[in-house]
């Protein structure tokens, strides 16, 4: 099942007793059991949570997958995807194991440069890069590639601006948002007519959720997904307390990240 607002304590609290490295989930975790529908002027777009920062969108032009890592039998009940996303490579985004896997005769990648640029060959032939900044056409669908970096000094060795995406996907009266790793930049304080978004939140590699409130106080999103939440040596950020912090006019889901 897929929480709102009201379940997110008892989501929290159940899923800290789960002994695991911060962003792993269990292999076992059934992503088609956790899933929300969003209604949009062009068909339904259906949101399964993977682990982490790994989700997987069914959607009026095909299936995306975002930063698909772990092991593919965690996607076995999920049709294969049109479209992957990657936002940088760290291994909880970026896994070219797990893309041979899931990748079929038509799947397209989408990726930042760093990534394209270590992508193997069988793969890099079915790629396309976008850098901050630039724009880019899936199935005549705008695609926003939104920089995504740290601000604080001490956190900017691992996401240094001008490397990472975050992407913005304009599906038809429809915008979603994913942040990928990042803090709550001016980029992504600017966004408009967000309706969908999906934001990172764990130290010392992104935000806070102080941080993160903030940002999505700015940008206003009509629906927001906390995910990427654990954390390195208390790192991790509770996503009942963000959700405390977001105004009530800002819907926040939390879908099971961490089996």
């Amino acid at each position: 099942m897929t929480l709102t607002r009201r379940h997110l304590i008892h989501s929290a609290a159940a899923g800290a007793t789960l002994v695991l490295l911060p962003w792993q989930a269990r292999a076992d975790n059934h992503a088609a059991a956790a899933t929300d529908t969003f209604e949009t002027g062009a068909g339904d777009i259906s949101v399964h949570p993977i682990s982490h920062a790994s989700f997987v969108m069914e959607t009026p032009l095909g299936v995306i997958h975002v930063d698909p890592v772990g092991e593919p039998a965690q996607y076995a009940d999920l049709p294969a995807p049109d479209l992957i996303l990657i936002t940088h490579e760290h291994g909880d985004h970026y896994n070219a194991d797990t893309l041979a896997a899931l990748v079929g005769d038509k799947t397209e990648i989408i990726a930042n440069p760093a990534v394209h640029a270590m992508l193997p060959q069988t793969l890099k032939e079915r790629a396309r890069l976008v850098s901050n900044g630039e724009n880019i056409l899936f199935g005549g669908m705008q695609i926003e590639a939104i920089p995504a970096y740290n601000i604080t000094e001490e956190r900017q060795k691992f996401h240094p601006e001008g490397r990472d995406n975050g992407y913005v996907l304009n599906f038809d009266g429809f915008r979603v948002y994913i942040s990928g790793d990042t803090e709550n930049t001016p980029e992504m304080k600017a966004l408009q007519d967000i309706d969908l978004a999906f934001l990172c939140m764990n130290l010392p590699f992104t935000m806070d959720v102080k941080q993160a409130a903030d940002a999505v106080s700015a940008f206003k999103p009509k629906y927001v997904y906390p995910y990427h939440y654990r954390g390195r040596d208390g790192g991790t950020q509770d996503p009942a307390e963000f959700a405390e912090l977001v105004s009530d006019e800002i819907e926040v889901r939390m879908g099971d990240w961490y089996g």
